[in-house]
């Protein structure tokens, strides 16, 4: 037997999934009922983050090289997977307020905040923002891998160049460790786009659906937040929902919205 059918023969579905690892990783520092689904729901979030950091890095990819129909197929699967992630909310949900906090304090210092994988997606679909560095020491890997998403192109860069390859008059050339601001000259662009009414339009339709669940999630999470704590302090010493409220309704991608108003 080659070594390969020996790896084939010992393989298993938990050897495969590393179940003897996953399903160990839930440590509750406490008795009480409830904290094993607090923690269960965080984790998954982590997984499902992995996987849309994953699929957004092959989207890019597949964008910048004028790949269509794979780039959208790949936006529909980020797309349904940001609706499970929504969709989770609800389970939370079914914790009251009383259960929580029977487990809460021993949460100590940790925080949603400090996601490295939720700031590092933030940051790959154009977020520049310094400030979220505030939770990750200087040195740390976490904080390496936000400040490296920060430092190359966006996901709406990605998508400038595949309109520039795809012959729209686009300057797809910007300082990509800037913010995207609304361009009254790409909204020109972008109206064109629509009026064709070509693969670049349904490009751009699945980016705004992309935009509209992560407010979607954002809401969901401040009013999740709001029943569970109110305006109480939020763990990790974080500010909680009055924090969270400032982050909605803010586009990722704002000339895809301001062009709207002009079709």
């Amino acid at each position: 037997m080659t070594q390969t059918d020996d790896t084939r023969a010992a393989l298993s579905y938990t050897s495969y999934l590393a179940l003897d690892e996953v399903l160990g990783a839930q440590r509750p520092r406490s008795d009480e009922h409830d904290e094993l689904l607090f923690i269960v729901i965080h984790q998954v979030y982590e997984l499902w983050f992995k996987q849309i950091l994953h699929e957004a890095e092959f989207l890019q990819a597949n964008l910048e090289a004028g790949n269509t129909a794979h780039a959208i197929r790949t936006l529909r699967r980020i797309l349904t997977v940001l609706k499970v992630v929504v969709a989770q909310i609800d389970v939370l949900e079914t914790m009251t307020p009383s259960q929580f906090t029977s487990f809460r304090a021993r949460l100590d210092a940790s925080s949603g905040f400090q996601s490295a994988q939720f700031r590092e997606l933030e940051a790959v679909l154009g977020r520049r923002d310094e400030r979220v560095f505030a939770h990750y020491p200087e040195g740390g890997e976490q904080r390496a891998r936000i400040a490296a998403a920060m430092a190359r192109p966006s996901l709406f860069d990605s998508f400038l160049k595949y309109l520039a390859n795809s012959g729209y008059a686009v300057d797809s050339d910007r300082d990509v460790t800037r913010p995207v601001a609304p361009s009254a000259e790409l909204q020109a662009v972008l109206l064109k786009v629509y009026q064709d009414d070509g693969g670049p339009s349904v490009v751009a339709e699945c980016l705004v659906d992309l935009d509209e669940g992560m407010q979607e999630w954002r809401y969901r999470h401040v009013k999740m937040v709001e029943r569970t704590i109110g305006d109480k302090t939020g763990t990790g010493g974080s500010s909680g929902a009055t924090y969270l409220r400032t982050t909605l309704f803010q586009p990722m991608f704002p000339d895809l919205w301001a062009v709207r108003s002009k079709l």
